[in-house]
């Protein structure tokens, strides 16, 4: 018995389920980042405004930013990984069933077909 039928998923299920996770995460990133960026930005900002924080304060962002910043690194990673991982599931599954994956892509087409067809 399969992974996909040990945990009563089926495969289009499971794909449904990692793309949206990979959404979530791809969006969590990309917050973050800009955050990080804006938050450079005002201390760049404040630098040349003359409105610089005192040295330990400034000290301790500049530091907060950095674990960020390595924090973010790190999940990317990790975020790499799993996809990989899951492109290598599905590689797998797709080996071992040829003909349901074939039959789900073809009713996968053949829904879109009608959707579009419906406009």
């Amino acid at each position: 018995m399969d992974q996909t039928q040990l945990n009563g998923h089926s495969g289009s299920e499971l794909a449904s389920s990692q793309a949206a996770s990979a959404a979530a995460r791809d969006k969590l990133m990309q917050e973050l980042n800009n955050v990080i960026g804006e938050a450079e930005q005002w201390l760049h900002s404040a630098d040349r405004n003359d409105s610089a924080p005192d040295p330990d304060t400034r000290a301790r962002f500049e530091d907060t930013l950095r674990t960020a910043r390595s924090d973010l690194l790190k999940l990317e990673d990790t975020v790499i990984a799993r996809t990989r991982l899951a492109a290598q599931t599905a590689n797998a599954y797709v080996k071992d069933n040829p003909w349901k994956t074939v039959g789900l892509g073809a009713a996968a087409g053949v829904i879109i077909g009608l959707l579009i067809a419906r406009k």
